[in-house]
């Protein structure tokens, strides 16, 4: 396993990190692909042995068990403190007014309800899973610095959100010498790089730890274009984020992977590896294979000419990932 520093936090995190999107309890969500507890076992303790020490999960996975599942095999696996575990909070968790967003009231008590679920005294990075429109940002940063002073977190990140949301977000909390976000997971692989154009050159400037969700865009960079999975016929989310103007890159990709012999997968990753401003990738599993698949991808390098080969086809996208009703004025 290689490993890199998590932005300026001092922390040492493998190059992929284990994402926990499809595990949860079946009934506990929306999802009909999920993993219970005894199908996440063998993958997540393979991936902890393999040096994997990154693992990400969130409040709203699965209304909560897949917290529930990280830890307690984490409780197994028995060495909680070599692993860097991050969640979120902003989905709605509970019906009533107070059960969403990133109010004081939210932050405070979603906090100890993660905590609780997991099993653990603290978190190594509470991330924002969105930007909160309705509430000031001010109070947001307050709330997460107590979150840190408290012990209950080490380090905050960030997720999907405008550049100039990130910026004044810092800046509030420069001013007020509350806790700067040390992370940022955002929506970036091959066939959306969008972020490429302010968002990770502000995270490079500013020194923070890039960690990207769908490094694989639901596995469309792991199979031909045409060839669907149970999670893309009912993922609804996933349908916004691509379209048909992508179908050449994941072909030329396909191609590549011929010509190599290697997965489709590897070298969507490699390519995704190659980008300095990127720390670790966010891989999701749902097999052994896939989770071989993004430890491998470690060891395959892109030369420049199979670099260009596979961006040169890109077209500029609409954002996608997160809310661009946020923009000033439309609030």
């Amino acid at each position: 396993m290689k490993y890199v520093k998590l932005g300026s936090t001092g922390m040492d995190v493998s190059r992929i990190c284990l994402g926990a999107l499809s595990f949860g309890t079946p009934g506990d969500g929306v999802h009909n692909w999920t993993l219970d507890l005894d199908e996440v076992r063998p993958l997540m303790l393979h991936a902890l042995e393999s040096g994997v020490n990154f693992v990400d999960t969130a409040n709203v996975y699965s209304a909560g068990s897949s917290e529930r599942i990280v830890g307690q095999i984490l409780r197994e696996y028995g060495h909680r403190d070599e692993v860097v575990l991050a969640t979120k909070v902003h989905g709605r968790t509970r019906p009533g007014p107070n059960g969403v967003g990133l109010s004081r009231k939210a932050i405070m008590t979603e906090i100890d309800n993660s905590l609780r679920r997991l099993g653990t005294d603290y978190v190594d990075v509470y991330q924002i899973h969105r930007w909160d429109p309705a509430t000031p940002i001010e109070v947001t940063m307050e709330a997460l610095h107590d979150v840190v002073k408290a012990g209950k977190a080490l380090h905050i990140g960030a997720s999907s959100m405008w550049a100039w949301e990130f910026s004044k977000a810092q800046y509030v909390a420069e001013a007020n010498g509350w806790t700067r976000f040390s992370t940022m997971q955002n929506h970036y692989n091959l066939i959306y790089r969008e972020e490429e154009r302010e968002m990770l050159p502000l995270c490079a400037d500013q020194g923070i730890g890039v960690i990207p969700w769908s490094p694989l865009a639901r596995g469309r960079l792991a199979r031909p274009w045409d060839i669907v999975s149970a999670r893309s016929e009912t993922d609804e989310f996933g349908k916004m984020l691509y379209c048909e103007s992508d179908r050449e890159i994941v072909e030329r990709l396909a191609q590549l992977s011929d010509k190599r012999g290697v997965p489709m997968a590897q070298l969507a990753l490699a390519w995704m590896l190659s980008k300095s401003t990127v720390t670790s990738p966010i891989v999701g599993a749902s097999k052994m294979s896939h989770l071989q698949d993004a430890i491998d991808a470690l060891d395959v390098v892109l030369d420049d000419e199979e670099i260009n080969y596979l961006e040169e086809l890109y077209q500029p996208h609409k954002v996608a990932g997160h809310p661009i009703t946020s923009l000033p004025g439309q609030h």
